[in-house]
């Protein structure tokens, strides 16, 4: 994982999609991806997600 990157796991705006080329989601961006969403943004713009917010009763 990229030092510092959000874990899309925990995020409130990820998604498990059921499409076997693309398997997960962001809500926010409208990404589809094999890698997972965070990868894809910092990939895009150098910076962290912005978006990310931990889903209701995680640490």
């Amino acid at each position: 994982m990229i030092s510092g990157a959000p874990n899309c796991l925990k995020c409130l705006h990820f998604r498990i999609t059921w499409e076997p080329a693309f398997p997960r989601s962001c809500l926010v961006f409208g990404i589809k991806s094999r890698n997972l969403p965070s990868f894809e943004v910092f990939g895009a713009t150098g910076k962290h997600c912005p978006a990310f917010e931990l889903k209701p009763g995680l640490k």
